[in-house]
């Protein structure tokens, strides 16, 4: 059983504040509310908290009415804080509003703390980030590191755990943390019953790095343009930095410095980045197997293309294809 779970009922105490993503504090309840042990009794109880008590005004249409204040986070044993719209003004919580620090600075030494999203700029301003690794939404990720460089971000994960302190990437990765937390508490088995009744996969392959689309920039009127776009034509063929500079009649050194002042990296690291682009395009929307996506991105064997996903990614051809298959209708 976790170190974070004292005798009796777990006290899950999440955080709200004003321009709340209602979904967020939504699978704090759903997921630890669900929690049921062998005598079908539940594990946690969970409590909605406020900078002051009444109406907390949310990203969309409607407002939530919090019944508790601060005084909550007293006797938490996990305390959850999903991101709020303040959290995307120019530098975020620097310092902390008088009224956070205050209700943060409640929060007793021995419990967990948690971020989900762009909640992870509180603690991180809060100083309770300090020497863990972490993560926030990788729309957010150059912002945080600009604030905070001297904690360690890792963008491509969807949630990480240092002990006491975990975060969570953004939105729906709050689902995974939610789920690992009860794992770490109560097993696996608990956990599972909980994603079962929630509809969603105990444990899902891979990071956000799959989540974000790198666009494949139409080919300008530029020194190396017409390369490139030889180059994304005949991807199945491998080309290399000789062929493309054959393209534009330059010698594979003056090729290489005006792609790299052009395009911002080398040939090899962009054909890199434009094989994966390729193959996740089929991925998702051909049938072709996975032998023959690796062939027309490019990659020669299903191995390479394995191994390119698994760095790049964090997940397999396949467990990828699951996720974000295009289902063509049907008549």
């Amino acid at each position: 059983m976790s170190v974070f779970t004292r005798p009796g009922r777990h006290r899950v105490a999440v955080l709200v504040r004003h321009g709340l993503l209602p979904i967020e504090s939504g699978i704090v309840h759903r997921l630890f509310g669900q929690a049921r042990g062998a005598d079908g009794e539940p594990l946690y109880e969970v409590v909605t908290c406020a900078l002051e008590p009444g109406e907390v005004g949310t990203d969309t249409d409607f407002t939530i009415n919090v019944a508790h204040g601060p005084e909550a986070l007293d006797e938490a044993d996990t305390v959850i804080l999903p991101a709020a719209d303040e959290d995307y003004v120019e530098r975020p919580h620097s310092p902390l509003a008088p009224e956070l620090a205050a209700a943060v600075a409640r929060i007793p030494p021995d419990a967990r703390v948690a971020s989900i999203c762009t909640g992870a700029f509180v603690l991180a301003a809060a100083g309770l980030l300090d020497g863990c690794r972490v993560t926030t939404h990788w729309k957010s990720a150059g912002y945080f590191r600009a604030m905070y460089p001297g904690i360690d971000l890792d963008p491509d994960v969807l949630y990480t755990d240092n002990g006491r302190v975990l975060t969570a990437a953004g939105v729906a990765s709050g689902i995974d943390l939610g789920l690992h937390m009860i794992r770490v508490d109560h097993g696996a088995a608990v956990a599972n019953e909980v994603a079962r009744g929630t509809v969603v996969p105990p444990h899902r392959d891979g990071g956000q790095a799959q989540y974000i689309r790198r666009p494949v920039p139409e080919p300008e009127r530029a020194a190396t343009g017409r390369a490139r776009a030889w180059a994304l034509a005949h991807l199945h063929l491998q080309p290399g930095l000789r062929e493309m500079a054959l393209q534009e009649s330059m010698s594979v050194r003056t090729f290489t410095r005006r792609f790299r002042d052009e395009v911002g990296v080398s040939p090899g690291q962009w054909i890199a980045q434009q094989r994966l682009d390729r193959a996740r395009q089929l991925l998702e929307e051909s049938d072709l197997p996975v032998d023959g996506v690796a062939h027309e991105a490019g990659f020669g064997t299903a191995a390479s293309l394995r191994q390119h996903m698994h760095t790049e990614l964090g997940v397999s051809p396949s467990a990828y294809r699951r996720t974000f298959r295009v289902l063509s209708p049907r008549g």
